[in-house]
Order: C-alpha cells, then structure tokens, then sequence
C-alpha cells in the first residue's frame, strides 16, 4: 500500500512525499531508493518532529494504526489512514475525539467510493431514478488465500479477517450509494483452513503463492475465509452480502447491485468503466464510463475521456485531491471517507462477529 498511496500522491503534482518508515531502517531505505524518497528510516517519530510536514498516511498492520495516528495528530499533522481504523472501537473513538480538538483533516480510506460510476450510482439514487431501493445485494471474492501454503499478515490481524478486509468495502460502499444505513444483520462467518504454513520469512500481500510446505511453520488459524450476510436498511430495504478469499479464479471482484422500484444498477469493480443498468419495460443498458455524460457530480471523479479506462489506482489519486483540498482549505468541501466512516464500519464488523457468535440477528446502528 506504501507504494500505491506514493504513486498516487504524485499524480497529484501539488504533493511531495518527503519521506518514509518502515519496520526497520534497512527496509524503509530500501523502499525509499527503490521510489526515489530522500528521507527514510525506522523509526516513525523521527519524521514526526519535522515541522515542515503537513499530513501522514498509515499503511500499517491494523494494530498500529491507533498509536501512529495519535502521535501524528499530537505533532499536530493531518492523518490519513487506511481501513479499519483502528483495532476496537474505542481506540477509534479516540482518534476522532484528538482529530476534532486539534482541528486536523482525518481520512479513512475507503477508496471504492471513488470509481466513476460508483459515484454515477450514487447521484442516480440521490436523483430518484432507482425510485425507492428495495434491495441491494452482491459479493466480494477473492482467491489469494485459497491454499494452506497461502499466507499475509492479515490472517493474525484480529477477530476478523475476510470481513474486516473486504466486508466493510461492501459494506460502506452499500451505504455511500444507497445513502441508507444497515439497521440490523445475521452474519455467519466460516474458516475452511483451520491450519496454515506460515512463511518463515517476511511475505508481500498476493505474492509468496509457489513457496514450498518446508519453508512454513504449521499455525491454527481463528479468522474466517468465508462469510454471509442478510441484512436491513431500515423497514423496507433488504439486502445480502457474501465475502470470500478462497473463491477460485475470482481475483478482486467486488460486485454488487441495486434494484429499486423504477430502474435497477450493477457494478463490478473488476470492469470498473461499466455499469449496467436495468430496466422493467425496455432494453436493460450498459454503459461505459464517459465524464461528459456521467450525471452531474460524478463527472469530476474522472480525469479521462471515455473509452480511457480509469481503475484501482486512480481511486487513490481521487480520494488523495480532496484530502489536500482539504488541508490547503480548511472551508473545502468533505468529499472523502473520515475517521466516522472508519467508525461506522467498525460497528458494522463487531455486529457481524456478535451475530456469528450467537447465530441471531443483531442491531447495527450507531
């Protein structure tokens, strides 16, 4: 993610990455000369007592968000952290509380918001050309942890690993559209693999798939691979949600769709230029992504004509400009996920992990 988050902020040409930390010395100077980054080191404080640094990005293993962001606001620089925000809701929490006596811009990143057509979804429903949503629906699927030789850190990252990963993209991404909240779940969670070979050495997310069984320590794993959700938003809409990391063939696919009561839509992240619209009595439509024929308000969240595809890393470069819009202008608008995204789906997460564990529906409101 360092290097998706400095790629991107580049794009920006109003931003300059000034340096780096990383787990130790020798692995941050590494990253740095392998990006062209001046400053590096082990050490995160010691960029922090920089007062010439504006704003930090957290791309850390989840339980060190909390620490890193509470010593980057108390040094008084704006943060921006990626999800989840924290590792329990207090801590989360804190985080908003220190962001808001400070005065600083807070950002949780939950980038899927940022497609084109995620946002063309989202004024067509604020439009009223859906009608009333009556149910929303989809999957997240994944096959990079499908083997036992299969391993990342995020497997020993918590309660939760498939939904706290991918779920609460879905999740916030249901929500960012529909503009309605999920009131009330019953999840189910499963671990398939119950023992995996843990890697010896240090491995990189989605890589490390032909090392041998000897190169591994056996461990029992507690987070799911597997989960399913029916949900409420409100009294009328109803919605169900399955996420997976050992759904074969299926590399990022994060589909989901929306019926209402006039017209319905469709959106696969995986062909993110189009969206597919539905219709009762006329032919259903595919549209590709054009900016000068997106609805109003949309069309600023792409930067390319049409037949230009615009994808994952792009997502980044548009959440990063509102941000530093932000920090440029403190009266700019809010046009990215905060710290109260982070928190909202937190919430959603310990309610699916309550109702797996009692297997009963559970409330998920703030």
């Amino acid at each position: 993610m360092g290097r998706v988050h400095t790629e991107a902020l580049r794009r920006l040409g109003n931003v300059e990455v000034t340096g780096v930390a990383g787990r130790t010395a020798a692995a941050a100077r590494k990253f740095a000369d392998a990006l062209g980054i001046e400053r590096a080191t082990g050490n995160y404080q010691d960029l922090l007592a920089d007062p010439e640094l504006n704003a930090v990005h957290i791309c850390t293993p989840n339980e060190l968000h909390f620490p890193m962001a509470q010593a980057a606001m108390q040094a008084g620089k704006h943060v921006l952290c990626e999800k989840p925000l924290a590792s329990t809701i207090a801590e989360a929490n804190a985080m908003l509380a220190l962001a808001k006596q400070k005065g600083l811009v807070h950002c949780t990143l939950y980038n899927v918001r940022a497609y084109p057509q995620v946002q063309n979804m989202r004024r067509m429903c604020e439009a009223g050309e859906l009608g009333e949503v009556q149910v929303v629906q989809g999957t997240y699927s994944q096959d990079w942890l499908l083997y036992d030789t299969d391993w990342n850190w995020r497997i020993e990252s918590g309660p939760s690993r498939t939904f706290a990963d991918i779920g609460t993209h879905w999740c916030d991404l249901a929500e960012h559209i529909t503009g309605r909240k999920i009131t009330s779940l019953c999840a189910d969670l499963t671990t398939f693999l119950d023992i995996r070979k843990k890697p010896r050495g240090s491995v990189e997310t989605f890589t490390g798939k032909t090392l041998q069984p000897s190169e591994y320590d056996e461990v029992a794993i507690e987070t799911e691979d597997f989960g399913a959700m029916i949900f409420a938003m409100g009294e009328k809409t109803k919605g169900s949600l399955t996420v997976s990391q050992v759904s074969v063939g299926r590399k990022n696919r994060l589909f989901i769709e929306i019926f209402g009561t006039k017209a319905s839509v469709a959106w696969n992240a995986e062909c993110p230029d189009e969206l597919w619209i539905g219709h009762r009595n006329s032919p259903n439509q595919i549209v590709v992504k054009d900016p000068s024929l997106l609805t109003d308000g949309a069309a600023s969240w792409a930067d390319l004509p049409g037949g230009h595809s615009e994808g994952y890393d792009d997502t980044f470069k548009q959440i990063f400009r509102r941000f530093y819009k932000r920090v440029a202008d403190g009266d700019a608008p809010v046009e990215y996920p905060t710290f109260e995204d982070g928190i909202r789906q937190m919430r959603v997460l310990d309610a699916v992990l309550e109702s797996s564990r009692k297997r009963a529906w559970v409330p998920a409101q703030d």
